[in-house]
């Protein structure tokens, strides 16, 4: 349990308050978690640092409440969270091994075909300096295969799709397939179809992601790659 501040600025006016670290996060993320997980003091500060208190009539006037638990949720919810440099160490942590862990399932040397070990691609991601950031997998990974490639012979085995997206749903779709787009073809009624290579281990949450925007109303085909 990590205690740190939670700060919102509402026009000229700044408002902090104690927060847990873990659960504000998860909070924020909209996560099964109650705001009183979340509150680590009793008071909303102008500054606190100062110990100087917001008073009710500027709750008021910028949350349109003076109640402290909705007042603190606003400002974890749109406000910045300080985050510990400890925290930080165990986010690019995690995320480093979650981009191992994918190379390992989904890597192949493209000399040989076989698979490289832990140890492999954990030294190439050293000497390449890949930047790993704190975002999922498959917003990344096409960036850290380049990198990859000047120390490795590396590919990753795909799978090549057409989908067909109907037009009220393309704005929302096109943010999870632009990483993996060969092709686009936009038709008269509006609707978007695209071909995509996209690596195996991503198919499954791909898929998860594209049926939960559309509802199941893409269109999708597999495509037999060019001998």
């Amino acid at each position: 349990m990590t205690d740190t501040v939670a700060r919102l600025r509402v026009g000229s006016l700044i408002f902090e308050t104690m927060v847990d670290l873990d659960n504000a996060l998860k909070f924020r993320k909209g996560m099964p978690v109650g705001i009183g997980e979340v509150i680590r003091d009793q008071t909303v500060y102008k500054d606190l640092k100062k110990g100087m208190k917001a008073n009710s009539g500027d709750l008021q006037k910028s949350f349109g409440t003076d109640n402290f638990e909705e007042v603190v949720g606003k400002i974890v919810k749109k406000g910045e969270i300080e985050v510990t440099q400890e925290h930080r160490d165990a986010e690019t942590d995690r995320r480093r091994k979650q981009v191992v862990d994918f190379l390992i399932k989904n890597a192949i040397d493209s000399r040989t075909n076989r698979p490289f070990t832990p140890d492999m691609i954990e030294n190439a991601l050293n000497q390449s300096g890949v930047n790993i950031e704190n975002k999922a997998v498959d917003w990344q990974i096409n960036g850290i295969l380049e990198k990859l490639r000047l120390i490795l012979p590396i590919k990753i085995e795909t799978k090549k799709l057409l989908i067909r997206i109907p037009a009220e749903h393309t704005g929302r779709v096109y943010g999870i397939i632009k990483e993996y787009k060969e092709k686009e073809n936009w038709l008269n009624d509006g609707s978007l179809e695209v071909v995509l290579n996209l690596p195996i281990g991503l198919q499954s949450d791909f898929y998860d992601k594209l049926n939960s925007i559309t509802h199941g109303s893409a269109i999708t085909k597999e495509l037999k790659e060019d001998k």
